[in-house]
C-alpha cells in the first residue's frame, strides 16, 4: 500500500492549524461529493482521499504519528498502530507481559546499515549495539461523558461511577463546562509492564430552561411591565444564587441588557472569580384594560 501525502491531499502545509485543515477539507468535500458530480469515478476516489486524509490529519494523536513515521505509517496502520498486535516472531522472546527486544539482531535482519528505519526507530528507539532489554508498554487511556446540570457545574459536585464493582467518587470542580475534562489516574487499561492508563471524564453540562451561558458569563431574560418600564422601580431578578432586586430606571426599553456584576459563573482556574449575569428585560403590555385605563391612554396620546 502506497504512501500518500495527507498535507499535499487536502492542500495545505504541514504546519496548517486544526482551523486551516477543517476550512480546506469543508471546501474539497463539497467540490468532489458524489452527488455533486454522479457517475464519476475519479471524482469518488478523490472524495475517498479526502475523507482519509482528513480522519487523519484532524487527529492530533493520529497526525502526531504520521508526522514521525513518515513512509512507514502504513505499515504502523496495518499493525492497528499498536506494536503488540503484530506477530514479530524470531524477534520477540520472553514471557506474557513482557517484550524483549535484541537491538543487534534488528540491527542485522534490516541489512546491517548501521541504524534502524525511521519506523522501527519510532517504535523501539535507534541503537547500533546488541543488547536485551523489557520493553513495557502504559495501558490505555479511557474516555467516558458525564452530563450535569448547570446549578452543579456553578457549586461542583460529586459524581459516583462504578468500575468492575468498585464504586468510584469523582469530584468536579465548580466552573466546568461542556467540553471540560477530568483526569482520574490510574483508572484506565491495563498495561503490559507499564502503568495503567487513565479515565478521562468529558463534561457535557445539559441545557439550562432559563439561563444561557456564555463562558464564565450568564444570560437571563426578566419581564417587566409597562408601567415600571415607564415610570421606573425594581424587577426581581434569578441568578444561581438567589434572586435579587435590579433597579429600573424610568423610560427603560425593551431589550435593555443590565449587567449584573459577579453574578455568573465561577471561572474554573479561580472559583472565586465569577462572571457577569445579564439580565434582558422583554417588556410586556396589558392583554385587558379596564375602561379607566384606556381613558388615560388615550388622554396620554393626546398630550403627545
Amino acid at each position: 500500500m502506497e504512501y500518500k501525502d495527507y498535507y499535499q491531499i487536502l492542500g495545505v502545509d504541514r504546519n496548517a492549524d486544526q482551523k486551516e485543515i477543517r476550512k480546506a477539507y469543508r471546501r474539497l468535500a463539497r467540490q468532489y461529493h458524489p452527488d455533486v458530480n454522479p457517475g464519476d469515478p475519479s471524482a469518488q476516489e478523490r472524495f475517498k482521499e479526502i475523507n482519509e486524509a482528513y480522519e487523519v490529519l484532524s487527529d492530533p494523536e493520529k497526525r502526531q504519528k504520521y508526522d514521525q513515521l513518515g513512509t512507514s505509517w502504513r505499515q504502523w496502520q496495518r499493525m492497528g498502530g499498536d506494536p503488540s498486535g503484530f506477530d514479530w516472531g524470531q524477534w520477540f522472546t520472553g514471557q506474557p507481559g513482557q517484550v524483549y527486544v535484541q537491538y543487534g539482531d534488528l540491527d542485522e535482519i534490516l541489512g546491517g546499515l548501521g541504524g534502524f528505519s525511521d519506523f522501527f526507530q519510532a517504535i523501539f528507539g535507534g541503537t547500533s549495539k546488541s543488547s536485551w532489554r523489557t520493553a513495557s508498554r502504559r495501558g490505555r487511556d479511557y474516555e467516558q461523558e458525564v452530563e450535569i446540570t448547570l446549578e452543579e457545574a456553578f457549586r461542583g459536585t460529586t459524581k459516583i461511577l462504578s468500575k468492575n464493582g468498585r464504586r468510584l467518587e469523582v469530584k468536579i470542580p465548580p466552573g466546568v463546562g461542556t467540553g471540560s475534562r477530568i483526569r482520574i489516574a490510574g483508572e484506565g487499561g491495563d498495561g503490559y509492564g507499564g502503568a495503567k492508563g487513565d479515565l478521562y471524564l468529558r463534561v457535557k453540562v445539559a441545557p439550562h430552561p432559563r439561563f444561557r451561558r456564555e463562558g464564565d458569563d450568564l444570560h437571563v431574560e426578566v419581564p417587566l411591565d409597562l408601567y415600571t418600564a415607564v415610570l421606573g422601580g425594581e424587577v426581581r431578578v434569578p441568578t444561581l444564587k438567589g434572586d435579587i432586586m435590579l433597579k429600573i430606571p424610568p423610560g427603560t426599553q425593551n431589550g435593555k441588557a443590565f449587567r449584573l456584576k459577579g453574578q455568573g459563573m465561577p471561572t474554573l482556574k479561580d472559583p472565586q472569580k465569577r462572571g457577569d449575569l445579564y439580565a434582558k428585560v422583554k417588556v410586556r403590555l396589558p392583554q385587558k384594560l379596564t375602561p379607566r385605563e384606556r381613558e388615560l391612554f388615550e388622554e396620554l396620546n393626546r398630550l403627545r
